[in-house]
């Protein structure tokens, strides 16, 4: 029997849909069960597969990703703006920019995981986050971030009582450096390209090139995973 893609005609030897074929690889469809089935030529190539799954994680995992990195990359934004406003776009200034809200983004961060988990817990990369409150959507996410930031800025008064003290700072540095810095680097280089055009514009571009930047491994991981 021969069929086409977006037929509704079910295959005539294990009676599986060609439609709901085509969106799988040969070797992960369950409807296809015998070895001459004629929808085997109409499977998505492992490539393929792979690109729209990326594609489908990404679009799923962007809105927890801005929700979570918002108030990190908006404290890099403002210190950044704040330096060029005053010295100018030039190379003083973008340098002392770059620092500024990278020191902004990563008092933030840490005030953030600061408060995100009880101080004598192991603390997690925002990636691990976003693995795990991706299904609490944009809002939940948005506001339970301003609520940990708000939550480590109290506790950081009284850190020093802590036991885990050095394990505590170690750790926020250690995800700052690794995981962050890219976040906030591109974030920054973004607002930087766009000043000139548009404050307005740059500053929602790094907001979601920033973004991209915690999702794409992720996405990724859910792929190798999968």
């Amino acid at each position: 029997m021969k069929t086409t893609r977006y037929t509704p005609v079910k295959c005539a030897e294990c009676e599986c849909d060609p439609k709901t074929c085509e969106t799988v690889t040969k070797y992960d469809c369950k409807d296809c069960t015998k070895k001459a089935c004629c929808c085997l030529a109409i499977h998505m190539e492992k490539k393929e597969y792979s690109i729209t799954k990326f594609l489908y994680h990404t679009r799923n995992l962007f809105m927890t990703a801005l929700a979570i990195e918002i108030l990190c990359i908006t404290a890099a934004e403002i210190g950044q703006n704040s330096v060029l406003a005053i010295l100018s776009y030039n190379i003083q200034g973008a340098t002392l920019g770059y620092l500024v809200g990278y020191a902004a983004a990563g008092f933030t961060t840490f005030m953030t995981i600061l408060g995100r988990y009880q101080l004598n817990v192991k603390t997690d990369s925002c990636c691990s986050v976003l693995e795990q409150q991706s299904s609490n959507g944009f809002l939940g996410n948005f506001f339970g971030t301003f609520k940990n930031f708000g939550v480590g800025v109290s506790r950081f008064s009284h850190m020093r009582s802590q036991r885990n003290l050095k394990q505590i700072i170690k750790t926020s540095l250690v995800i700052l450096i690794t995981a962050e810095s890219v976040c906030i680097l591109t974030a920054e280089s973004v607002d930087l390209i766009f000043y000139n055009q548009s404050i307005l514009l740059s500053i929602p571009l790094a907001l979601i090139a920033g973004s991209f930047t915690v999702v794409i491994p992720e996405a990724y991981k859910k792929i190798k995973s999968s």
